[in-house]
């Protein structure tokens, strides 16, 4: 049997309503074995969707309400859920409590590290100016280099500890939460990605993988290695 991967969906848009996902992580997941099942916000399914999941991606979208960090409401602050907001920081503790395999992509290492206890930096340019650009100002994704940690697991996965990425954000994990450790920085010294020592896979990328993943073999390793996980510890 192939695993079955949750991929939560963004938040309700649209004239009429929808959830939706980029393409993107449905395809790369197929590609890499695993069964995709998108999971929309709603909170009262949890453990029954847990139940049935081998791994979780908390994907990207719109920002974290700042609300959840004790944070400020900065006026770039866009795309705030906060039905996916609450759904997506019970799912994430409740995966954790699990130990299911977790990969979280852009907006969904943000939540990981507010889910822990972290907060967020609400707008990169005020914090690191703006040498280093993770998203276009017409908001669309740019490319970057990214410095990985020899010593790191998600080194080990992409196998080099430097290579470009594809970004899409204006805002960045500030401190860590509990059982985080920063293992990936920009050129500018935004963290771009974070991993957990104690759990068997708990890897959360600020870029965009899945974007890459179907003609870059180091970005797909990402997804083979959370869908390996599954299979090994399920």
């Amino acid at each position: 049997m192939r695993p079955l991967i949750g991929i939560s969906s963004y938040g309700r848009a649209g004239t009429r309503q929808t959830f939706s996902v980029p393409c993107e992580y449905v395809d790369v997941i197929r590609k890499v074995g695993g069964v995709p099942m998108i999971i929309p916000p709603i909170e009262e399914e949890v453990p029954e969707a847990l139940e049935a999941l081998s791994a979780l991606v908390l994907s990207g979208g719109g920002d974290v309400d700042p609300i959840h960090y004790g944070g400020v409401r900065h006026e770039a602050v866009y795309g705030v859920s906060e039905e996916r907001d609450r759904f997506e920081l019970a799912l994430a503790r409740a995966a954790l409590e699990r130990r299911l395999p977790i990969l979280c992509v852009c907006r969904g290492m943000q939540l990981l590290n507010v889910a822990l206890g972290g907060n967020l930096v609400e707008h990169i340019p005020d914090h690191y100016g703006d040498e280093i650009q993770h998203r276009h100002q017409e908001h669309m994704p740019c490319t970057h280099a990214v410095r990985v940690e020899a010593k790191s697991r998600l080194a080990e996965i992409l196998g080099t500890t430097d290579l470009d990425v594809r970004s899409w954000h204006h805002q960045s994990v500030g401190k860590l939460g509990t059982g985080l450790r920063a293992v990936a920085w920009s050129p500018d010294g935004v963290i771009e990605a974070i991993e957990s020592n104690d759990h068997a896979f708990l890897v959360g990328v600020q870029w965009h993988p899945e974007m890459d993943a179907l003609g870059d073999g180091r970005q797909r390793r990402i997804f083979e290695a959370l869908v390996s996980s599954s299979t090994n510890g399920r």
